[in-house]
């Protein structure tokens, strides 16, 4: 038994090596994007473009082929809005992702992941990861990504850059988001996705500096406080028919069902998603604060509901609350 334990076990990281391995060879023969979340309140401070600069050098002596650098908060801002950078990806002819996370505690974490083109950017699986509790020791380990091995990029360019991506606007304008509660709630049941029920398309955004390395069982923890606490506010909120969703189904299944809405959710930076849902910036005290929208998907027109009033809030349960009032006469 034991032997067939070690045989497990060097199977797994055997496996493991060879990802890391598949990776780097893909890493060091195509175009990478990279994707930055950074802590603002990190000391010493230092913007994701401020990283961008610092780490720029050390890819390209890694062997690597850098064509773009974004804020990872921009691109996970809405499905619209990942499908145009995928597009644009797609069109760069992209092979790779580098993310790159900066925590409040200063400490760095790199990833590689093969660009899945489409909307979901990245999936679980095959990656290279590095980490360090300071920017030299980042640097340091990304330089050294492709060592013993020859690259097959040239002609890189010496500078990150910052392309704009085409139809970028048009994406965050064409959201259909519309300032007013929807229609006919009383008659269709509404879908409430949990955690984890979107498949890969919501694995990006598990690398956002705020709640990337949260320990397996503090998830699994908030996933039962959030539906616990999902049931209390609809019970005592909302008075018609609901339905929790664990898996991902398409469409017309929900439909099929008798679900032609879904509850929907965005978290980032205040003034991002008030900008992207067509809300004038204003009156905010800190734009830059971290905080949870909801609305509502009407899945037969794709109309985005938000509701008359800027209901945002860093607590979930407030902001949820706040929505439900104003969709419910």
């Amino acid at each position: 038994m034991k032997y067939l334990f070690l045989a497990v076990i060097l199977a797994f990281f055997s496996l493991q090596s060879y990802g890391q391995s598949t990776t780097v060879d893909q890493f060091l023969n195509g175009k990478s994007v990279v994707l930055i979340s950074a802590s603002g309140t990190a000391a010493p401070a230092l913007t994701w473009k401020g990283l961008a600069e610092e780490v720029h050098p050390a890819l390209i002596r890694a062997g690597g082929d850098p064509i773009a650098y974004y804020e990872l908060e921009e691109v996970i801002l809405s499905d619209a809005i990942k499908n145009t950078y995928a597009a644009f990806f797609n069109q760069r002819l992209v092979k790779n992702i580098v993310l790159l996370i900066r925590k409040n505690n200063g400490d760095y974490y790199g990833h590689i992941f093969p660009f899945s083109g489409n909307a979901n950017i990245i999936s679980p699986g095959n990656s290279w990861s590095g980490t360090s509790s300071n920017l030299e020791g980042l640097k340091e380990e990304l330089a050294s990504i492709g060592t013993g091995k020859k690259s097959e990029n040239f002609l890189v360019i010496e500078v990150p850059e910052y392309p704009i991506v085409p139809g970028l606007e048009a994406s965050a304008a064409g959201s259909a988001y519309i300032p007013r509660a929807p229609l006919n709630l009383d008659a269709f049941k509404l879908g409430i996705l949990l955690t984890g029920a979107s498949g890969n398309e919501g694995f990006l955004t598990t690398f956002r500096h705020d709640i990337y390395g949260k320990p397996e069982a503090q998830v699994e923890a908030e996933q039962r406080a959030e539906r616990e606490g999902l049931e209390s506010i609809f019970s005592n909120n909302y008075p018609y028919q609901v339905e929790f969703l664990t898996s991902a189904k398409s469409n017309q299944e929900l439909i099929a069902e008798g679900i032609q809405f879904i509850l929907m959710k965005q978290e980032g930076r205040e003034a991002d998603l008030m900008q992207s849902m067509g809300v004038p910036v204003q009156d905010i005290e800190n734009p830059d604060r971290i905080v949870v929208k909801y609305y509502i998907r009407f899945l037969v027109r794709n109309e985005l509901y938000i509701g008359e009033t800027w209901d945002a809030d860093p607590d979930w349960n407030k902001a949820l609350r706040s929505f439900l009032r104003q969709i419910v006469p």
